[in-house]
């Protein structure tokens, strides 16, 4: 809604009337589409400033550390929710009732499967592929299977799709993980929960069946819950832009995994588990935290503050205790590198340089910890932050090409040459 103008004046000319549009909650946002008729585009590196678009989808204050799905607390779903259910409200913009809920648990059971052909396409990967390389193609790939459902004007056929792909990339993420670890492939299970389903897929072996405790199901599905969507971030905003030329949504999603690979995006957890391993030991915190503080030193604490939270992440404190309950099944407290992890842990919550900075603990630091705990390769890391954020993905898709959408076209401040003219080469 538009109630307020913002008036423009440059070099004298006449000014310039911009709307300002107010949201339901958050800062107000001046629109300045406008601006190119007159003869000027505004400049904002990283699209700091920008708002990209209209959604309904996922709010995020980050100087109060609030994160809201369809206006519920993160807290709040993480507490009384589950992945699934997470992944309804997301799609379909509230909570489910108890049958509708029922019925979506069984769509997404009937999906699980891929095309046996998908067992030939990860047979050409060379052995030792990365699984984030791996799990690109293979969601790019699947456009090619389903032709029934490919029309993106019909929203019957935008729901299927939707379906599957929260459906499948349990079973894709899974391959990936046996391909890289030369296992053969498990089916899923649907007499199984979804985050139980996974781990078993990842798991379980035809010599032996894997034993899913819940603790550690419920860890990962909170996982998956905390991960499902955070807004207009690199790889969410990849998928709105190639989806804004009229991408199909598999082609759209692979987009979205490739910007997500990036270490500044998806890759923050596996860092994690890289710093630690180059600590080494508790006893040398106190040597890598002066670092951290050291400007002329390269080094830096991985997994702790946020571009976005100025506070503390609303994320990281759900999985905080998740992390604590993990390590206590699993009989982990005193592991050399969960010790570590922990003392680093204190000290980013205690020392008054962390604190005036705010550079808490984030969800990458606990979410890292936590794969590790379950035996989850590091490489594997960033392929099970895409399947938790694929609904999110999906229903920025979905949201965008249910109304009117423009093509995505940036503009630039060119600081090349002016124009040359041509000299034949005989002549340079």
């Amino acid at each position: 809604m538009t109630d307020r103008k913002a008036t423009l004046t440059i070099d004298g000319h006449a000014p310039i009337e911009l709307p300002i549009y107010t949201p339901t909650i958050g800062h107000p946002v001046v629109d300045v589409g406008s601006l190119g008729s007159h003869g000027y585009f505004t400049y904002d590196p990283g699209f700091a400033a920008t708002s990209s678009c209209q959604s309904e989808i996922t709010y995020i204050d980050g100087d109060k550390g609030v994160l809201l799905h369809r206006g519920y607390p993160i807290e709040q779903l993480a507490e009384h929710s589950d992945y699934i259910e997470t992944c309804y409200l997301l799609l379909e913009g509230h909570l489910p009732s108890a049958a509708e809920k029922i019925k979506f648990e069984n769509i997404i059971r009937r999906h699980t499967m891929v095309s046996r052909s998908m067992e030939s396409f990860f047979s050409g990967f060379r052995y030792d592929a990365h699984p984030m390389a791996m799990l690109c193609g293979a969601v790019g790939a699947m456009s090619s299977f389903y032709h029934d459902s490919l029309d993106i004007t019909n929203q019957e056929h935008r729901t299927i799709s939707a379906h599957r792909l929260i459906a499948k990339m349990p079973t894709l993420a899974a391959m990936c993980h046996k391909h890289f670890v030369g296992q053969p492939f498990i089916y899923p299970d649907n007499s199984l929960g979804y985050s139980e389903n996974f781990l078993r897929m990842m798991f379980a072996t035809p010599c032996e069946e894997y034993e899913v405790h819940p603790a550690l199901a419920k860890a990962m599905d909170r996982i998956f819950l905390l991960h499902a969507d955070h807004e207009q971030n690199a790889s969410t905003s990849t998928v709105r832009l190639a989806g804004s030329s009229g991408a199909n949504p598999f082609a759209c999603i692979a987009a979205g995994i490739a910007a997500l690979w990036g270490p500044a995006h998806g890759g923050a957890n596996e860092a994690v588990l890289t710093m630690l391993a180059e600590i080494g030991h508790e006893d040398r915190c106190a040597e890598f935290v002066a670092r951290a503080k050291d400007k002329n030193d390269p080094f830096r604490l991985m997994g702790f503050g946020h571009r976005v939270y100025k506070n503390y992440d609303p994320r990281a404190t759900v999985m905080r205790q998740t992390c604590d309950e993990v390590l206590e099944v699993l009989g982990l407290e005193n592991d050399p590198l969960f010790r570590l992890a922990k003392k680093l842990e204190r000290i980013a919550l205690e020392d008054e340089y962390f604190v005036s900075k705010n550079l808490y603990p984030n969800v990458d630091f606990y979410s890292g910890i936590i794969l590790k705990a379950l035996g989850i390769p590091v490489e594997m890391f960033t392929v099970i932050f895409a399947t938790g954020r694929t609904v999110g993905w999906i229903s920025h898709w979905n949201e965008m090409i249910s109304n009117p959408y423009r093509i995505g076209r940036p503009r630039q401040l060119y600081t090349g040459a002016a124009q040359r003219d041509y000299t034949p080469v005989n002549q340079r």
